[in-house]
This record gives structure tokens, C-alpha cells and sequence, in this order.
């Protein structure tokens, strides 16, 4: 059985640059380096949510093939494109599969409810920042920026399947909550009814 990590402190790092997994070496503030740290903090963030959500849920197996996708998209990146990128179709089925149950939406949800809920919030506005250090890579980069844009509906439908039975506050917008920022106090009608 190969050992892949035989020692975690290498002192390899300490000069600011780090390798990526075709041997060359970069800047620790390298974009390839600040795409794969977010990808990473991604997949921490869904280990929280896995954990929220407990083992008995059924959402807990798709999730944990997202971390392995997560996973791969991180060795494409590591590997400048020498390993295939996550496949969308199972996702893309996944996230039709969960909105075809949910209601439809009269306005934009606001992040919150359940904590489960909430951490896939997290999840989902990570995955977003995470998107936005793809598309500043090169080209080998977008099958991955891709994947990041469908998992972030993903995380997107499933805090609503989470927050399953509550209501879901939904945003107002300033002129329906009363004064404006100029100072107006004229009330304007609830547009969530």
C-alpha cells in the first residue's frame, strides 16, 4: 500500500511558494494556488454541512460525492489539467430532481432558517467565490468554473429542502420595509404576500 502523505510538517512552504503536482512551484498567492485553497474551503465547509445534516439524511450521500468531485476538481487544478474534470450530470439531474419538489419562489430568499440550512448557505456562497477564481485561470480551468456554477444552485435548492416546512424569509426590498435610506417614510406594500 503506497503512503501518499509519510510527513505533514515538510518545511517546503516556508519560503512562500509551494508545488503543485507536476513538480513546478509557485507563489503561495499564486491565482492556481488561491483557486485550489477556495475549492478546499469549499469542501470543509460541506463536511460541516455533512455534519449537520447527520448520516441518516438523504441528502448525506450526494454530499459526500460532491467532496469526492471536490476532490477531483482540486487535482485538475493541481495538475494544470492532466486529470479529467467532475462530470455535471449528475449534478445538473440532482438539482432538477430536489427543485421539482420544492414551491416556487415569488422573490429572493434571504440565508438562514435551519442550521443545516444555513451552513448550505455557506456552502453555496463559498462555492460561488470559488467560481470567481476559476474564471480569472486559464482555459483548462472552465469545465471546473462550470461545475462550481451548477454546484452552487445545488447548495442553493438543497438549503430550501432543508428549511422543508418552515417559511422562508424572503427579501422585501427597501422601499417595502418602510423608510429609504433618503430618509422617506412613505410605507410601500408587502411584495411577499
Amino acid at each position: 500500500m503506497k503512503h501518499r502523505i509519510t510527513r505533514v510538517t515538510t518545511r517546503g512552504g516556508d519560503a512562500g511558494q509551494t508545488m503543485l503536482a507536476d513538480g513546478s512551484r509557485v507563489g503561495k498567492t499564486d491565482p492556481q494556488i488561491e483557486a485550489i485553497g477556495t475549492v478546499d474551503e469549499l469542501n470543509s465547509f460541506l463536511g460541516v454541512l455533512i455534519a449537520e445534516i447527520g448520516e441518516a439524511s438523504p441528502f448525506t450521500a450526494f454530499c459526500r460525492q460532491v467532496q469526492q468531485d471536490l476532490f477531483d476538481l482540486g487535482a485538475l487544478l493541481a495538475t494544470r489539467g492532466a486529470t479529467p474534470p467532475p462530470a455535471l450530470d449528475a449534478l445538473e439531474t440532482e438539482v432538477a430532481r430536489l427543485n421539482d419538489a420544492l414551491p416556487p419562489l415569488t422573490e429572493f430568499v434571504l440565508p438562514g432558517g435551519t442550521r443545516a440550512a444555513s451552513a448550505a448557505h455557506v456552502c453555496r456562497t463559498v462555492c460561488r467565490r470559488a467560481e470567481r477564481t476559476l474564471w480569472a485561470l486559464d482555459d483548462t480551468a472552465l469545465p471546473c468554473a462550470r461545475y462550481l456554477n451548477r454546484l452552487s444552485d445545488f447548495f442553493f435548492v438543497l438549503a430550501r429542502c432543508l428549511n422543508a416546512g418552515q417559511v422562508e424569509l424572503q427579501w422585501r426590498g427597501s422601499s417595502a420595509r418602510g423608510s429609504s435610506a433618503r430618509g422617506s417614510k412613505k410605507q410601500a406594500p408587502d411584495i411577499t404576500e
